[in-house]
């Protein structure tokens, strides 16, 4: 019996096939009930006692490597029977489909280049600020709308702890702990309490930019934001100042820009008034100046912040602020161009 067995053994080690068919021919012959295998194990009964246990081991071997060696062949078989591609291994797969850059990032990327550009620094800060950052050292009053619930997501258990409502709280940073000169800009994600809706988020991006310096003037803040808008939306734009109100800057205003859509004839988007609302800005507020060890008889300097998303709006004409965090990867498709 255990001649038979490795003689078996010797032969099934030698097995080849040329096509499908011998394959299942050779698995009847060894594996199937009738088979060389098989008749073996039918043989089994008429072993001695004492050579049960060493046949036994073999036969479960022979069984095995039947098995093995019959599925061995068949994936040679198989493998060369497929279509051989020439292709470098070192590649990525092919066709991949390439991702592209969201528009914000695009645009606060754009915003960024043109700053640095005037020499302005990027300067980041944490999303979770405390309220002395975020409003007490920009001269925010106790009673200012801005610290109400409303408008502010503050952390239940600590209302002195909050998600910042503007990246000014990365001016206020930096401020506490840099000497004029400083000329930053602070790109970054902020949060506030509103309904989401094609116009307003709970979530956006702002960037914030500060210049201090001795005898830094409005001159200068009307200079920036002239290149700024030249740089952003073309030759041809046209910027103009409406006074306005912010606690952290004196005197403040808001800048519009001519419609880069209509050429500031009017027109639908610009509420056919030619001008469209783009930034705030101001100059820094000598009480902000104090509050973060800056003295303001010897300094002086200006602010100005704009929503990353109204840029964009202006720059791409998307109508729905919403499409930008649903993640339609159709939507972002039409970007490609830009990355």
């Amino acid at each position: 019996m255990i001649e038979k067995i490795n003689q078996l053994k010797t032969e099934i080690e030698e097995l080849k096939v040329s096509k499908s068919e011998d394959l299942e021919a050779l698995r009847i012959k060894y594996l199937s009930k009738k088979g060389e295998v098989s008749r073996l194990f039918n043989d089994f009964r008429n072993v001695a006692a004492d050579q049960k246990k060493e046949v036994g081991k073999l036969l479960n071997e022979l069984k095995e490597k039947a098995t093995a060696r019959i599925n061995e062949l068949k994936n040679e078989f198989e493998n060369k029977n497929q279509d051989v591609v020439n292709i470098d291994l070192t590649r990525t797969s092919y066709p991949i489909k390439l991702g592209t850059r969201h528009p914000i990032s695009l645009v606060k990327n754009e915003i960024c280049e043109i700053f640095a550009r005037l020499g302005f620094s990027i300067a980041e800060g944490p999303e979770i600020e405390d309220d002395w950052h975020v409003f007490s050292a920009l001269n925010f009053a106790e009673d200012h709308p801005a610290r109400d619930m409303q408008d502010t997501f503050f952390i239940q258990r600590n209302p002195d702890i909050l998600l910042r409502t503007h990246t000014s709280s990365v001016q206020t940073r930096v401020m506490e702990h840099a000497q004029p000169p400083i000329r930053i800009i602070c790109p970054g994600r902020v949060y506030r309490n509103e309904a989401i809706s094609y116009r307003a988020h709970c979530f956006f991006h702002q960037v914030e930019a500060l210049y201090i310096d001795k005898n830094v003037s409005f001159a200068d803040l009307k200079q920036a934001l002239l290149y700024f808008a030249k740089e952003m939306f073309g030759n041809d734009t046209k910027i103009r100042l409406r006074p306005s109100y912010f606690p952290f800057t004196e005197p403040s205003a808001e800048m519009d820009i001519s419609c880069n859509l209509c050429g500031g004839k009017g027109c639908a988007f610009c509420k056919h008034t030619g001008w469209v609302e783009i930034l705030g800005c101001g100059m820094v507020d000598p009480n902000v100046l104090e509050a973060c060890g800056i003295d303001s008889k010897i300094y002086s300097g200006y602010a100005l912040g704009m929503g990353i998303e109204r840029v964009t709006n202006l720059k791409y004409q998307v109508k729905d602020l919403r499409m930008f965090s649903e993640n339609d990867v159709r939507f972002l498709e039409e970007f490609e161009s830009a990355r």
